[in-house]
């Protein structure tokens, strides 16, 4: 596999890369260990369960149920869908705000019924984002750093045989071996501040959410989609070539701010918790 040979691992692709794995941890449970410690009379660990049982579900099960057909297999759909930039960017954005915003009211609204305090929709958003870091994203880092610690060895064949690398699925490792081979500090800080955003989206989100459900407000669900989907649009146009990667984490923090600001407006108007588990 003649493509694998002139690939060289970049001085700081290792550092970088280890570094990053313990800044996403460290991003995780500062969020949650922060939030506990400062309301740990008005918050559950169960609202932190929930959310990273309801991405789970969500993202990882049903949303990717979805993506099956529409982008993995080989169908009409598929080949429409991943022959179409915008056709791609349209239905990456409309299935990541439904199915999140949509699997948050649901678990909000039937299933968290007690304990209805603004404090645990903060928590239910660091559960949603923490998961997503620890059975998402560092995982990927890791598969990296496992690529990179042996390709940085100097025996392309050796490594290409221990990452269990064949014939049959070269193409498809190619881009994640040049990746690790291109990851360096920008691209460390770069995944770092997009984590911090991201959890931070998550919980605003998850309080827009919580706040439709325990006003009976009808606006905000849909409020939560567009948001969503607005956040992720320039992420799926970089995943078409489309954008440069600097221009995602500016959009996102745009977005974030807006998500934030008024979260916050909706955060205020709950100031109490009623007997009857609603928060108001």
């Amino acid at each position: 596999m003649k493509e694998f040979e002139d690939i060289v691992i970049g001085k700081s692709s290792i550092p970088a890369l280890i570094i990053t794995v313990v800044l996403m941890l460290a991003v995780a449970a500062v969020f949650f260990i922060c939030w506990r410690v400062k309301h740990k009379d008005r918050t559950s660990i169960r609202y932190l369960i929930a959310g990273a049982v309801g991405f789970i579900l969500s993202a990882r099960v049903l949303e990717m149920g979805v993506h099956y057909f529409c982008i993995l297999a080989d169908n009409p759909v598929s080949r429409f869908i991943n022959g179409n930039t915008a056709a791609f960017v349209l239905y990456g954005v409309v299935m990541a705000g439904v199915f999140e915003e949509c699997g948050r009211h649901i678990v909000l609204k039937y299933v968290m019924k007690k304990d209805r305090t603004r404090e645990n929709a903060v928590m239910y958003g660091i559960g949603h984002g923490g998961i997503e870091i620890l059975a998402v994203l560092l995982p990927n880092m890791i598969a990296y750093l496992a690529i990179a610690v042996e390709f940085s060895k100097g025996n392309a064949e050796s490594a290409l045989r221990t990452l269990k690398i064949t014939e049959e699925t070269a193409a498809a490792a190619l881009p994640s071996v040049q990746a690790a081979a291109a990851f360096d500090y920008g691209m460390m800080a770069m995944n770092v501040i997009e984590r911090v955003l991201a959890m931070l989206l998550h919980i605003g989100l998850t309080v827009i959410v919580f706040y439709g459900v325990v006003s009976a407000g009808k606006g905000y669900l849909p409020l939560a989609i567009l948001l969503h989907m607005l956040m992720d649009t320039f992420a799926a146009l970089y995943q078409r070539g489309a954008v440069p990667l600097w221009s995602v984490e500016a959009w996102g923090a745009l977005w974030t701010a807006v998500t934030l600001f008024i979260t916050a407006k909706l955060y205020g108007k709950m100031k109490t918790a009623r007997s009857d588990g609603r928060a108001v």
